[in-house]
């Protein structure tokens, strides 16, 4: 007998029976798969919209094309504001959306994207990874046949685009505003009246008059979106949305049947897709709002007296909702707990570095 013949024949008896039989199933090629995501974006919004497509150019690629996904904008496949359901009954594979699109389901999903007041941008995804947020919103997530998968974050946003100043808290009262999630919850108990509009049918509402002010991220997609071009004063901070996340949804039982390579790759994938979107918008926003300035757009802080109303009513509407809703409080308490640690070490440093650099001169 070779030598190699030999060495081989000894290779097979050492391996375990079981180990024998797996091998030729271990060595099949992977099957190839077909998704739909069904995105709650238009395409004009690129920066938002392409984190869908970012996920499924990087799953293309680790499954050497085999695992494809196609991306469909808000209304191509099912509307803006209807993909977490899409997504829950199989109509769509994923979906890429806001958990505060849907808070009429559950306020708890408001935690998935920002609520009034909340984490920045980096401390969302430190209580998203590190902190136990991804746990506590699947636990919520899976009533609705749904895993999510932190998608993406656009950074603190503006306060949005007014027809009028805003000089105090009296000049809320009425005010038709477009503001989604708890954010609007809080604008009705100011006095405002809140609406809940998809990105590509805000300008059509604030042209005809059906709207007096509106928020939708920053200088980068409210340019694109031409709100300037109708409402001159542009306030900050938007204290809705300090770090606003968005999401990816995949159907449980169709995750369930993926094969698990697959499943490494798009979580991978999402991961890459939610660090990237942060990355354009802090590289996008600041031009764009020098864009914007130079076009007579007025900048404004919001008067300190709202600031001081809207915090002071999140706190009461976040403390009332825990008291009647479970899945709310399962989120919240934990969540708050971290919050407050988290600023205290963001107000020793990370603020204290801020001021000195934005504001010594």
């Amino acid at each position: 007998m070779q030598r190699r013949d030999f060495l081989s024949g000894a290779a097979a008896t050492l391996l375990p029976l079981g180990a024998a039989q797996a091998a030729p199933d271990a060595l099949k090629p992977l099957p190839a798969v077909r998704w739909r995501l069904a995105s709650s974006f238009p395409k004009s919004l690129d920066t938002i919209y392409g984190a869908g497509e970012t996920l499924a150019k990087r799953v293309a690629a680790l499954t050497g094309g085999r695992f494809q996904i196609r991306v469909f904008a808000g209304g191509e496949l099912v509307p803006g504001l209807q993909v977490l359901d899409a997504v829950g009954n199989g109509t769509a594979e994923c979906g890429h959306s806001a958990g505060y699109y849907y808070v009429g389901k559950n306020l708890g999903l408001a935690f998935d994207t920002a609520v009034p007041f909340g984490l920045t941008a980096r401390q969302q995804n430190a209580w998203m990874y590190a902190g136990g947020g991804i746990e506590l919103l699947r636990t919520l997530y899976a009533k609705y046949n749904v895993l999510q998968f932190p998608g993406g974050n656009t950074g603190a946003q503006m306060g949005g685009w007014f027809r009028k100043p805003i000089k105090s808290l009296a000049d809320l009262k009425g005010l038709k505003m477009r503001i989604p999630g708890i954010g609007g919850k809080i604008m009705a108990k100011l006095g405002a009246v809140p609406q809940t509009l998809p990105g590509s049918d805000i300008y059509p509402a604030l042209e005809r008059g059906a709207l007096d002010a509106a928020e939708w991220v920053g200088p980068y997609d409210d340019e694109k979106l031409g709100f300037h071009k109708i409402a001159k004063h542009y306030y900050y901070p938007g204290w809705w949305e300090g770090g606003p996340q968005l999401s990816f949804y995949v159907n449980q039982t169709v995750w369930q049947a993926l094969p698990e390579a697959y499943r490494q790759a798009f979580e991978v994938a999402t991961v890459e897709a939610n660090q990237s979107m942060l990355a354009q918008y802090d590289a996008k926003n600041p031009p764009a709002l020098l864009r914007l300035v130079g076009q007579g757009v007025q900048l404004h802080p919001f008067p300190k007296d709202v600031m001081l109303a809207a915090r002071r009513a999140a706190f009461e509407l976040y403390e009332a909702e825990a008291r009647t809703n479970a899945d709310f409080a399962a989120i919240y308490r934990p969540w708050k707990a971290f919050r407050d640690t988290a600023f205290q070490w963001f107000k020793v440093n990370e603020a204290a570095y801020a001021n000195f650099n934005y504001y010594v001169k």
